[in-house]
């Protein structure tokens, strides 16, 4: 009998924006340093997966926790009082 690799399905927010240079950067909150971009929205979702996916390989090969997000996350705009430009 073969061994089966089991894999989990794992959900996690993505915060996509703008480039400057065009096209998206996509970051995730909840994996520090875990960033990724494309030319596209389709592009950057695809490099952020792949990104995403490396980085969890290398928690596990470190024998370190994989991240779970704790619930919904809410993403707000905040003004704030800053120096004069």
């Amino acid at each position: 009998m073969k061994d089966r690799k089991v894999e989990k399905v794992l959900k996690y927010t993505v915060v996509f924006e703008p480039s400057e240079e065009g096209g998206y950067v996509a970051s995730v909150p909840v994996l520090p340093g875990c960033l990724s971009q494309g030319e596209t929205f389709e592009e950057a979702t695809k490099m952020i997966k792949d990104a995403i996916s490396g980085y969890l390989v290398v928690l596990k090969e470190k024998g370190e926790e994989i991240p779970k997000e704790s619930g919904e996350v809410v993403i707000s705009k905040v003004e704030v009082y800053g120096p004069s430009l």
